[in-house]
């Protein structure tokens, strides 16, 4: 009822500037006593995944906590794990604005951010200060202005830097909001890009004595040839999870809605059934050789439990929270 009330006056105004002002100020919070405010009393639910240990199967999407200011704060509202970034070797501004709309009416939200993030440094530091005894995943992608056949150079720089800091790193192939991003989970791209993360992860894992769980983030924009075609890549180099999936480009189920022909990816619930199919055609062909992180739409208990039926280990929400609130976090975890 609160967030109700809560939603219902930051909905008044610009949806790129309330969501500054409010992780700014969840960003004063977090770590403090204040942050037991946000606390609920969640049942333990632990689950074994790439190896990892989660408390639950929750998480945060990418894309929310972008430079990893909140990680505490969200820690406390009882996620099992935080996915921190999308963050590039070198800070960027992303598009120009007007740049994030809501769909209200579908709850839904349509982002063509560019990936704005202060830079992978920046993201480091603030892990570094982080109490939050949960898992820590941090995705990382490319830089705008690095040509597409450079991409590969990014991701490396980005891996480096964060291995030490992360329990698992997300490699982010498919935003829709990076001219020729999603060209790298295609064929010759992808299988250079795959074998170059698994070199580097082999030496970062013998200079740190650490083995840090790398996952992929598709798009749910693929047909189900390339489904196949990507679930094999996946395989043949042996990459240690996949998170299905990024923003939809598709406007089938919101057209006539105020904002719906804005340029972006489409998320929240007209995502739901979208990134389903795609989970469902990738749980096939991987037959549990690869765990499946599922988000896109779940914004209930039964959005989330349908993810898990069809095959996946973990699940993640952001739209959903935006619309839901921090109940939906006690809900999922308690009942789930």
């Amino acid at each position: 009822m609160i967030y109700h009330i809560i939603k219902s006056i930051l909905f008044k105004f610009d949806p790129e500037l309330t969501q500054k002002i409010v992780i700014k100020q969840l960003s004063i919070i977090s770590g403090t006593s204040l942050q037991k405010i946000f606390k609920f009393k969640l049942v333990s639910r632990p689950v074994k995944c790439m190896g990892i240990t989660f408390k639950n199967s929750l998480g945060l999407a990418a894309g929310l906590d972008k430079n990893a200011e909140c990680i505490d704060l969200f820690g406390a509202m009882g996620f099992g794990f935080i996915e921190v970034g999308t963050v590039t070797p070198v800070a960027q501004i992303g598009n120009i604005q007007p740049r994030l709309f809501r769909l209200v009416e579908s709850e839904g939200i349509i982002n063509r951010m560019g990936l704005n993030n202060l830079g992978v440094d920046n993201l480091v530091n603030n892990v570094k200060k982080s109490n939050f005894k949960g898992i820590i995943g941090i995705n990382i992608g490319k830089n705008a202005t690095t040509p597409i056949e450079k991409s590969k150079d990014d991701y490396l720089i980005c891996m480096e830097k964060v291995y030490s800091y992360a329990d698992y790193i997300a490699i982010n192939i498919s935003s829709p909001n990076t001219p020729f991003l999603r060209m790298l989970q295609y064929g010759e791209a992808l299988d250079d890009l795959l074998a170059s993360i698994k070199i580097k992860q082999k030496e970062l894992e013998k200079f740190t004595l650490k083995y840090v769980p790398i996952a992929i983030k598709i798009s749910p924009d693929l047909s189900e040839t390339e489904i196949i075609k990507i679930a094999d890549s996946l395989i043949r180099y042996r990459i240690d999870g996949v998170i299905a999936t990024n923003t939809t480009t598709t406007r089938s189920l919101v057209r006539r809605l105020k904002h719906c022909e804005e340029i972006g990816g489409l998320s929240g619930r007209p995502l739901q059934s979208i990134s389903t199919l795609v989970i469902k055609s990738l749980a096939k062909e991987l037959k549990g050789r690869i765990p499946i992180i599922g988000v896109g739409g779940i914004d209930s208990l039964i959005a989330a439990r349908e993810k898990i039926a069809i095959g996946t280990s973990l699940i993640q929400i952001y739209s959903g929270l935006i619309y839901k609130g921090p109940q939906l976090i006690k809900d999922i975890v308690n009942y789930i």
